[in-house]
């Protein structure tokens, strides 16, 4: 593996009363190029629209899509994650959240924040994640 991942962990394990299916990482030692992405939401990075609306399912799906595209247009990819950082209007959409969030990181072990905040920069999001990932050596 190119990255050393510290502890990896599922939160099956870690959280059984949530119905979670995460796997992440106590900590990442990466080697490589840093590539750190701005917080990213439910919108559309070409015609600025924002998608989602009401759904928090459907707006991590569009900010992981976000987030995959532009890795990639940074030489990068997902399986080189190695910090996610979650930003939440409400702690109820956690789960959604997560659940949508996880497909997209099956195996790769990042280390993880979730922070439940007042609000985001528009009202109609409700979630936002930062990414660090590397362009492997």
């Amino acid at each position: 593996m190119i990255h050393k991942r510290i502890r990896p962990f599922n939160t099956k394990e870690t959280y059984p009363e949530q119905k979670l299916d995460n796997d992440l990482s106590q900590g990442v030692v990466a080697r490589g190029t840093m590539v750190f992405l701005r917080g990213q939401v439910a919108q559309d990075l070409d015609s600025r629209e924002s998608t989602g609306m009401g759904d928090a399912g459907a707006q991590t799906r569009k900010t992981m899509e976000n987030i995959d595209m532009l890795l990639k247009e940074a030489g990068s990819e997902m399986a080189h994650v190695c910090r996610i950082v979650v930003y939440l209007t409400d702690i109820r959409y956690r789960e959604a959240v997560y659940q949508e969030m996880g497909k997209w990181l099956k195996g790769v072990h990042p280390c993880s924040t979730g922070i439940v905040v007042p609000a985001l920069a528009r009202p109609e999001w409700v979630v936002e994640i930062e990414v660090t990932a590397v362009i492997p050596d």
